[in-house]
């Protein structure tokens, strides 16, 4: 078992770019070892083969990799911090923010971001980089339409204004599609553009090792512009954040020195 997922890991490294040994193991085996048995796959290998053939069965391998649990303005509380005291400080220094929303999922992240910034100044001003692995998800993104639960957090204001209810569906006004700007990234493997004021980066490090955080620590650090802010997840306190040239600016959000 062990030797068929590590060849597993060789052969999706060298067909995709995506280096599996870098997510945590025990996590990583057994989410797709469930999704090859529902299949009908006995092994990793037979797996690899289909993966290979099939695209329909590589696009759902890529989906369920990258953990696409997604919702607007997740973790109100925070995002309330970014609105009331990290952006005005952003915008007292430069009013054209570049701010990049990494490993965005469908879309929820980079839209809140865009929704938060237009109380603050006209969309005409507001870009936001999103960047995500997974072309699917991508594509759900740039359409824009979310079941109810997805909205949960969601201001009332802000829902009447940049939501239209179509049957069971919510769609997102193109005022704010426009603001994002989508492209397919592999965090680990690509480089990073920048400098930006702002990356927000949440709920996608706790699947990675140790090793590969670190990693992307000093990438995002290097990406900043000096005094930008990194915003992480409400689970992804980085405990060492002077290791990566940060200060803590407020609870999971940290500036560059």
């Amino acid at each position: 078992m062990t030797q068929d997922y590590e060849q597993f890991v060789e052969n999706v490294k060298r067909k995709t770019g995506i280096d599996l040994s870098l997510y945590k193991e025990a996590q990583m085996k057994r989410r797709l070892t469930s999704l090859y048995e529902k299949k009908g796959f006995r092994s990793f290998n037979e797996y690899f083969m289909a993966l290979k053939e099939n695209k329909s069965h590589l696009d759902e391998f890529l989906d369920r990799m990258t953990i696409n649990v997604s919702e607007f303005y997740r973790n109100g509380k925070r995002w309330e911090v970014l609105e009331k005291k990290i952006l005005p400080k952003l915008l007292a220094k430069n009013s054209r923010l570049k701010i990049w929303s990494a490993a965005c999922s469908t879309g929820e992240e980079p839209y809140t971001i865009a929704m938060i910034m237009s109380k603050l100044q006209p969309l005409s001003q507001v870009q936001v980089l999103a960047t995500d692995i997974d072309e699917n998800v991508i594509s759900r993104a740039k359409i824009g339409a979310y079941p109810e639960r997805s909205l949960n957090e969601v201001p009332d204001d802000i829902k009447r204004k940049y939501f239209k209810q179509d049957g069971s569906l919510y769609y997102i006004s193109d005022e704010i599609k426009k603001t994002v700007t989508f492209k397919k990234q592999n965090l680990l493997a690509d480089p990073f553009a920048g400098p930006y004021d702002l990356i927000v980066c949440r709920n996608v490090l706790i699947y990675f090792t140790e090793e590969a955080k670190d990693i992307l620590y000093k990438k995002f650090s290097n990406a900043l512009k000096e005094d930008g802010i990194f915003f992480v997840g409400s689970t992804e306190q980085i405990f060492n954040p002077s290791l990566y040239g940060f200060d803590t600016e407020d609870t999971f959000f940290y500036r560059k020195k």
